[in-house]
Formats: C-alpha cells, sequence, structure tokens
C-alpha cells in the first residue's frame, strides 16, 4: 500500500475517519495546529505508553515493589485516559465521562485508581492491589464499550446477562 493511501494519509483520505464523529470540538491540542494525522498518532502514543507503564508496573509488582508498581500502573492508565485528548479534547472527555451512560463505570474506575494508591502506600498489600486493578480493568472494559453501540448488550447475551 503506498504512503499516500488509506491510514499513512489521513489528510487526504476524507471518507477514512469522519471529521465530525471524533476530531469535532476543541482538541487540547488546537492551539498547536496539529492535523488529524498528528492527533490520531498522538493518541496512539498515549495508549501505547500508558499500556507500556502498565505493563512495566505489572512486572515489579510481581518482583516485589508494590509502590513503584502503584506508580507505574496509575500513570499508565491516566496516560491511555489523557489521549483522548487529541482527538476530542479533555473537556469534551470529561463531559462524555460523566453521562449517565458511562458515570458508574467512570466513577469505579477513577475510585479503583485512587484505591490502588491507598492499597499500595497506605496499607502496603499486594493482593488487594491485584484485586483493585482487576476491577479497574473490568470498569474501564465496561466504561470503552459504552463508546460502541450496542457493544455493552451484546457482552450482557455473551455472559447470559441480557
Amino acid at each position: 500500500m503506498s504512503a499516500n493511501k488509506g491510514w499513512f494519509n489521513l489528510e487526504s483520505a476524507g471518507s477514512g475517519i469522519p471529521e465530525t464523529q471524533f476530531f469535532e470540538g476543541d482538541s487540547a491540542f488546537k492551539f498547536l495546529g496539529l492535523s488529524r494525522t498528528t492527533r490520531l498518532y498522538g493518541f496512539v502514543g498515549c495508549l501505547a505508553l500508558g499500556f507500556l507503564l502498565s505493563i512495566l508496573g505489572s512486572i515489579v509488582l510481581f518482583l516485589g515493589q508494590i509502590t513503584l508498581f502503584a506508580f507505574l500502573y496509575g500513570l499508565g492508565t491516566v496516560i491511555s485516559l489523557a489521549g483522548t485528548g487529541f482527538l476530542i479534547g479533555f473537556f469534551t472527555q470529561l463531559k462524555l465521562m460523566f453521562k449517565p451512560v458511562r458515570v458508574v463505570a467512570t466513577i469505579v474506575m477513577l475510585a479503583s485508581i485512587g484505591m490502588v494508591f491507598v492499597g499500595a502506600f497506605v496499607l502496603g498489600n499486594e493482593i488487594l492491589c491485584i484485586i483493585l486493578v482487576i476491577i479497574q480493568f473490568l470498569a474501564y472494559t465496561w466504561y470503552s464499550l459504552s463508546y460502541v453501540p450496542y457493544a455493552r448488550t451484546a457482552v450482557k447475551r455473551m455472559v447470559g446477562f441480557g
């Protein structure tokens, strides 16, 4: 595939990514004058960096360094969430996070991020941290599914709740 076609050249791919869905509104980086392609790369970069930090945090947890785990894992999660600022802007993201359809998942996710720090720094309990990370992952997954039409319904049916 040529570098001028498809995903490699989003500026000329008018129908590839709808401008109104992901790039409308005030991007957190609008003042920098970033193109759609650069903003998409920024989003993917934040997602990848967040994932890498979370994985590194998980590795150091199994090496017994619970405080470093909490720092790396929490930072990874926050960077992953902040990456959406490249696409839709931070204020738009905050508004979307607290819409009624995803407010419970958002609160559980944010609370579990905070509780991982409490579990690591205050209580020093590795098992509690692992449980909270699992809760955080499930809440983040449920939160993310709320952006995909009918995804939550499909998941509910797959596990027998729908």
